[in-house]
């Protein structure tokens, strides 16, 4: 079974090493990675990232809900085309009340490596 860094990197106090995580974990832990960063806030790679927290406070409308779907697909098939085969995105409107400007993004998308059909929620605060 194949085992990947962690992300974020952190030391595994049992062993003192670098900490791991499975095949799958790695691949979700990427794909939070890719939403939640915001293009130009990696000093290295200036235009990795989606920018979907840009568009929490816009009025929830069908045009920003497409928009959303299209930013999610366009960064998930440019920075993990060969990890992920993106099934389906889904945009669910901040609702009014405690969670107003959060948005809540599910993706399903299947594991090139090993073909297993994943799912990830993703909430954008």
């Amino acid at each position: 079974m194949r085992h990947d860094y962690s992300f974020p990197f952190r030391i595994d106090p049992a062993s003192r090493q670098a900490a791991q995580s499975g095949y799958a974990a790695h691949v979700a832990q990427m794909i939070r990675q890719v939403l939640l960063t915001a293009p130009g806030e990696r000093i290295d790679l200036p235009e990795f990232g989606c920018g979907l927290r840009q568009l929490l406070f816009a009025p929830h409308s069908e045009a920003l809900t497409a928009t959303t779907q299209i930013l999610v697909l366009q960064a998930l098939k440019k920075w993990l085309a060969g990890q992920i085969d993106v099934k389906r995105v889904e945009v669910s409107p901040p609702e009014d009340g405690p969670n107003e400007g959060v948005l809540l993004i599910q993706v399903d998308y299947v594991l090139i490596e090993t073909l297993e059909n994943k799912q990830i929620q993703v909430r954008v605060p």
